[in-house]
């Protein structure tokens, strides 16, 4: 199973965005929020976007609090759990330090045949650890079992896409089953994205173009959003991800996409409710021609704004209308061309923040 690395067990590794909360907390009550169902238009973004140069350019304040809206909550109750594997005949727990939220633990101990709750030596209900059931043996059996576990908690898992999302040690490595995409933050399970920024040069000026989500969204609804983003599906690589994500929901074709520039990635750990939320997100650049106008295929983004790069980082600092996740990764566009530099007061701090998950 993923593991979660040692350094983010420890309560040292553990308090950094909180000390950077701290630091910065005098400034965060001028930042303008909005509910998680949106309720601003296009007038109200660009009226925010084109206030430039009303603060400090300097003042990291508002990027660090996006930073820490993506890592909320600490890395106590949590519940170790595995897979217990087959080779050879042999049984192999295959444990390499997964997390499951106790709270959602909780819903799972009526499935006897799925799972394996193992609770404390002293006779109380607490749980110490949890693994799948040693009679599932294979990936599909696997993937069946905890699918049909998912069907009978019902509502308790919203969102439900009916996509497959592998299940790995990390990126790259053999699955041990796939999971439901909305079901993977409840089990703890660690989930991969694609998102690109596309971006226009023009009269030596960089514009972001910025899209705003169909109402009709499951999640999200009616928020600002890179040009172009998706979770990473099983049996696809980045490359093809991200090329087929810019034809459904920009309408950029191959012949373009293709010239997407892999940047790097950003990660974070999130628990809220049940949910203990672990993303690691590829972050792709793409330079447009000028005249490209983007069209959305699929019906989940419901028009599209070409804004100047400052504009974006001034509706970053000042609102909460961007999906949280699209934050850090435009966040980290700021970085790489040079419109958040050294001489920013939290600099390396903001920069270590984009990656607070475990980037595996």
């Amino acid at each position: 199973m993923a593991a979660i690395a040692a350094r983010w067990s420890s309560p040292a590794r553990l308090h950094p965005l909180t000390r950077r909360r701290l630091r910065f907390s005098a400034s965060f009550s001028s930042a303008m929020a909005v509910p998680a169902s949106a309720g601003f238009g296009w007038a109200d973004a660009l009226r925010v976007a084109g206030d430039v140069g009303r603060g400090d350019e300097s003042d990291l304040s508002g990027y660090f609090r996006k930073v820490q809206i993506c890592n909320r909550g600490m890395c106590a109750n949590l519940i170790p759990y595995g897979i217990t594997a087959f080779k050879n005949g042999t049984g192999l727990l295959m444990d390499g330090g997964e997390r499951c939220w106790w709270r959602f633990v909780e819903h799972l101990r009526d499935f006897h045949d799925v799972f394996t709750i193992v609770s404390g030596n002293n006779g109380s209900n607490t749980v110490e650890n949890v693994s799948l059931h040693s009679s599932l043996r294979t990936p599909e059996d696997r993937t069946h079992a905890i699918g049909d576990v998912i069907k009978s908690l019902g509502e308790m898992i919203p969102g439900i896409r009916n996509e497959l999302y592998p299940v790995t040690s990390s990126y790259g490595m053999p699955s041990y089953f796939s999971l439901e995409r909305a079901a993977a933050p409840y089990f703890g399970i660690k989930a991969y994205g694609v998102h690109m920024n596309g971006y226009v040069e023009k009269d030596g000026q960089k514009y972001l173009w910025i899209g705003k989500r169909s109402d009709s969204k499951q999640t999200y609804p009616g928020m600002l959003d890179h040009l172009v983003a998706g979770g990473l599906p099983y049996g696809i690589s980045c490359k093809e991800n991200i090329i087929k994500e810019c034809e459904e929901e920009a309408g950029i074709p191959r012949s373009v996409s293709t010239n997407a520039i892999s940047v790097g990635a950003i990660s974070y750990m999130d628990i809220e409710g049940f949910r203990y939320k672990r993303d690691v997100l590829f972050c792709y650049d793409l330079k447009l021609p000028d005249d490209f106008v983007p069209n959305n295929e699929d019906g989940e983004v419901d028009s599209f704004k070409l804004i100047p790069v400052a504009h974006a980082a001034n509706i970053i600092q000042r609102t909460d209308f961007f999906k949280p996740n699209c934050n850090l990764v435009i966040i980290d566009f700021l970085f790489r061309h040079g419109y958040i530099n050294p001489d920013c007061h939290g600099y390396l701090d903001l920069l270590e923040g984009l990656r607070s998950g475990d980037c595996s």
